[in-house]
């Protein structure tokens, strides 16, 4: 096969650290199944993250309208507001996929057991975004952020790493 002429080498993708965050959860809130597949409502309770540049806490009544499609695939669809060290107001949002195994979806629906398991046994992976007015902080305002997710005792928590 021939490559297009036009292909450039732009060199790897690299990331940095960003933070690590973990997000306290409300109870569940079903939806139910609707066109689209099953909507479940994970409310942000609260919680704290913590990196090289920025640490600060989660503020309550965010959450993720996640769909779960007929496969079993989690899409994520997360509005949180995160309040920094100094008082800055930080806008984050994010999409994403978790995909389970079949094998292990009774285990990871169980409350008691689920944080249990080890995250290299499914692919739980989002696409941060932020918004600000902070000057501060302006610099998230265009940054792309990927992040790896697992579940934690009471909630779930993701490594947030900078595109460069």
């Amino acid at each position: 096969m021939t490559v297009d002429p036009r292909v450039k080498d732009v060199g790897d993708v690299r990331t940095a650290h960003l933070f690590d965050i973990v997000v306290d959860l409300d109870p569940r809130l079903s939806i139910g199944s609707g066109p689209y597949g099953r909507r479940v409502l994970f409310g942000a309770a609260g919680g704290t993250f913590h990196g090289p540049r920025l640490h600060g806490d989660v503020l309550p009544g965010g959450g993720d309208w996640a769909l779960f499609g007929p496969d079993g695939t989690m899409n994520l669809d997360v509005r949180l507001t995160l309040r920094t060290h100094d008082g800055a107001l930080l806008h984050m949002t994010y999409g994403g996929r978790w995909v389970t195994p079949p094998e292990m979806r009774e285990g990871l629906a169980d409350p008691a057991e689920r944080h249990r398991i080890d995250p290299s046994r499914y692919y739980f992976r989002t696409s941060p975004l932020f918004e600000t007015g902070a000057e501060r902080y302006a610099w998230l305002n265009g940054t792309v952020c990927v992040g790896s997710g697992y579940l934690i005792e009471g909630g779930i928590a993701y490594k947030v790493a900078q595109v460069l």
